[in-house]
């Protein structure tokens, strides 16, 4: 008889899938150096284009997406994406693992407007109006500073000019799902951040239970300490069944 490939010994020692899933201004490019890492290691990895267009419907997309994935999933999100994650893995019983990024990680009820505005000083933002309400970017002067501090100048400015707006439903959505109440969480904690303060990180990284890490990194830490980022997804993939 045949054996149910879903629970194979093969099946049952294979590493989970690891979900990237990014924030506001920035791409699904974002993650290249820790695909390279975490794929090097033997993890399947998929990153996916966050739409950025409110937080209700990019926890849908992300949702649908995750249905397609066969066997357990770690979940990572940076900045917005951690709300994403948040919302979109509560009903989904392969995620295994939440890792937050330099995240939010909104309570029901919360929008992330609520918990970015615990964060001094206010990220310099540029508003465009369009057909589906209103976009905000970073403004390109102020992006190195505000996102990326610490990374190389040319670098910073590339990011800058090729980031992906978000429209502002991201931050006015509330948040009806608390996924890490049920699924383990792991939080990198950017010690330089001068888009969500470090203090609002330990502050809801606490309340959510999550085990911690820290790091001497600005927001934009998967591009500029993309070890250590892959390190908590590791440990969170590790220490999860």
């Amino acid at each position: 008889m045949a054996t149910d490939k879903g629970h194979s010994p093969a099946a049952a020692s294979a590493k989970p899938t690891v979900v990237l899933v990014h924030g506001a201004w920035a791409d699904s490019s974002s993650w290249s150096q820790v695909l390279e890492r975490l794929r090097k290691d033997g993890y399947p990895v998929r990153a996916i284009a966050n739409p950025l267009q409110g937080l209700t419907s990019d926890s849908a997309y992300v949702s649908s997406y995750l249905s397609t994935i066969k066997g357990p999933v770690v979940l990572v999100g940076h900045s917005y994406g951690g709300a994403v994650i948040t919302n979109s893995a509560a009903s989904d019983p392969d995620v295994k693992a939440l890792v937050y990024i330099a995240g939010f990680i909104p309570e029901k009820g919360e929008t992330v407007g609520d918990l970015a505005a615990q964060s001094s000083p206010a990220i310099p933002l540029v508003q465009t109006e369009v057909p589906g309400g209103t976009d905000v970017s970073i403004d390109p002067d102020h992006f190195r500073d505000a996102f990326a501090g610490d990374v190389d100048k040319t670098t910073a400015a590339d990011l800058a000019a090729v980031q992906r707006p978000a429209n502002t439903k991201a931050v006015t959505d509330a948040s009806v799902q608390e996924a890490f109440r049920t699924i383990p969480s792991w939080s990198l904690i950017t010690r330089q951040d001068h888009a969500i303060a470090p203090a609002l990180q330990h502050s809801m990284s606490k309340r959510a239970g999550a085990h911690t890490e820290e790091v001497n990194a600005s927001h934009a830490v998967m591009i500029s300490h993309p070890s250590a980022v892959t390190h908590i997804i590791e440990d969170a993939a590790r220490n999860t069944k």
